[in-house]
């Protein structure tokens, strides 16, 4: 399932890759968690059946679970057994450590129940909706399902998964992979659904609401549903079927695709929209308009899917492996179904919110000294990760990027990988040493900031252009300027300073900086007398 500890050498950086966290004891390989719901009160009753498999010797394993605090939020456990013979457990700071009867080996495998019961303070959203209706919603990223799952609360341990929800009858039950049971017995509803493909924790759910369902249409055998609040079924049926039409595109470009089906979901979380595996939630907020103005999200959490969900950062300072690629991957749809101008409408108003971050935090992409993950919800994972991959695409070209980005879906699906990975996949792929091109766009804060100046000599028929860098240390990278008629010249720039002159048919009426859209950098171009 999982890999353990291997080092990756290459002309990229040296980087230790882990299926698990560095020290893990255990690797979770599947949970079954049947969750009892009511409407008289916020309080969860839990039961978790957990199979370990051990990768060190150890007489006792931990698990994350929030502790009950002063406000009565959080869980409280009842009972910890294996084969029905209970074990010692404590419970303290946010921890379940649980002691086996004698030391377990490496190898081995285990299966326990935890029985818990408490009120979530997050993690589980027990809210009510726009239209004034109880709802139930997972909202587990990044780590906040261990407000209501005791489990590893970490991207890098990935398990298949069971959900059985107990609920009042008047409520549907959506979450992760196939639904296998629906009955009503006694005005309770049991929902269980079961997911073979292993997941991160930030993306198990459930969706518990009284919802009016439709299936959209089918992709190689795949039923897209939509899952929305029945006050505004028409719009959100018309909006969310715009996922049959988004689907295919990454089918055919990146990969198969690896889940049974794919519902997207309104509902009442924290987030605009969260690419859980195979059950997408969308905010009731802005998402459903009856217009399609949601395409661009739609597009975005779809494309989670594949990256995010199957490739998954091996940790969070990695995240622009996830975000960054359905940030652009949603731009090459666009660009697909849209056009280039399109495109690069988007690729602009990204730059400007790239700029505009770095001016109030200079942070590099790759952050590993960010410890409240939330904070990693930025420009930089996002907007400047997508850059980044535009402008490998454009070094590399469109046959080799897209070979480079099937390769490294296919390698890494189902499994973790962090920046190194992908250049290592991009290098073996381009035969381009692309070290310098990971370094200074993903381990280094800011961009090129660019003070450009032109000047026209009549005499000789030719414009002198001079580049200056303004930033601390120097960039390198292609620069393209659009020279009045005279077509578009490109710039190697290596140095602080650049000096080029080329002979031209006339003076320039103007003289533009990228007119392809094709560098992440901030500055200006001037004529000068």
């Amino acid at each position: 399932m999982k890999r353990t500890l291997l080092l990756i050498v290459s002309t990229c950086l040296a980087i230790i890759v882990t299926a698990q966290q560095p020290g893990a004891t255990i690797d979770v390989q599947h949970y079954t968690f049947s969750i009892t719901l009511n409407d008289t009160s916020d309080l969860v009753k839990g039961n978790a059946a957990i199979e370990i498999l051990f990768i060190k010797d150890a007489p006792a394993i931990a698990l994350d679970l929030i502790s009950e605090n002063n406000n009565h939020k959080g869980q409280t456990v009842l009972q910890v057994t294996e084969q029905g013979k209970p074990l010692h457990f404590t419970h303290i700071n946010n921890q379940l450590t649980i002691q086996f009867a004698a030391p377990v080996k490496s190898g081995e495998r285990r299966n326990i129940e935890i029985a818990y019961e408490g009120i979530p303070a997050d993690g589980l959203v027990i809210t009510q909706n726009k239209y004034g209706h109880r709802v139930f919603f997972a909202d587990n990223w990044p780590n906040r399902a261990h407000n209501w799952l005791p489990c590893v609360d970490h991207p890098a341990d990935k398990a298949s998964l069971d959900f059985i929800v107990i609920a009042p009858a008047h409520y549907q039950v959506i979450a992760n992979g196939v639904k296998t049971q629906d009955t009503t017995i006694n005005q309770l509803r049991y929902t269980h659904y079961t997911e073979t493909t292993p997941l991160s924790t930030k993306i198990m759910v459930i969706g518990v609401a009284e919802f009016a369902i439709q299936q959209s249409g089918t992709v190689n055998d795949i039923p897209v549903y939509s899952w929305v609040y029945p006050e505004e079924k028409e719009k959100g049926f018309y909006d969310y079927a715009l996922a049959v039409d988004i689907l295919p595109y990454f089918i055919k470009n990146v990969g198969p695709y690896a889940f049974k089906k794919l519902a997207n979901v309104e509902s009442t979380t924290i987030f605009g929209g969260m690419e859980n595996a195979s059950a997408i939630f969308y905010s009731d907020d802005a998402s459903i308009t009856g217009t399609r103005k949601s395409e661009s999200l739609l597009a975005h959490e779809i494309a989670h899917q594949w990256f995010g969900d199957m490739a998954t950062e091996a940790d969070w300072s990695h995240l622009w492996l996830s975000e960054g690629f359905a940030t652009y991957m949603t731009i090459l749809y666009f660009e697909q179904k849209h056009g280039p101008d399109t495109a690069k409408q988007m690729l602009v108003k990204n730059r400007n919110m790239v700029i505009d971050f770095a001016r109030k935090e200079m942070r590099p992409v790759v952050d590993s000294s960010v410890t409240n993950y939330m904070k990693l919800l930025n420009a930089n994972s996002y907007q400047k990760g997508g850059w980044v991959l535009h402008m490998l695409r454009r070094q590399l070209g469109d046959a080799l990027f897209w070979k480079g980005i099937q390769t490294y879906y296919s390698r890494y699906s189902g499994k973790n990988a962090v920046t190194g990975d992908l250049c290592k996949v991009m290098e073996e792929v381009s035969g381009t040493n692309l070290q310098p091109f990971f370094q200074q766009w993903l381990f280094r804060a800011g961009q090129p900031k660019l003070d450009i100046t032109w000047k026209y000599n009549t005499a000789k028929k030719e414009i002198n252009v001079t580049v200056i860098q303004q930033q601390n240390e120097p960039y390198q990278f292609p620069l393209e300027l659009q020279i009045g008629n005279d077509g578009i010249k490109q710039l190697g720039i290596r140095n602080r300073e650049t000096h080029i002159t080329w002979p031209v048919t006339e003076k320039p009426g103007t003289v533009i900086v990228d007119p392809q859209v094709n560098l992440l950098f901030e500055g200006q171009i001037k004529e000068t007398r």
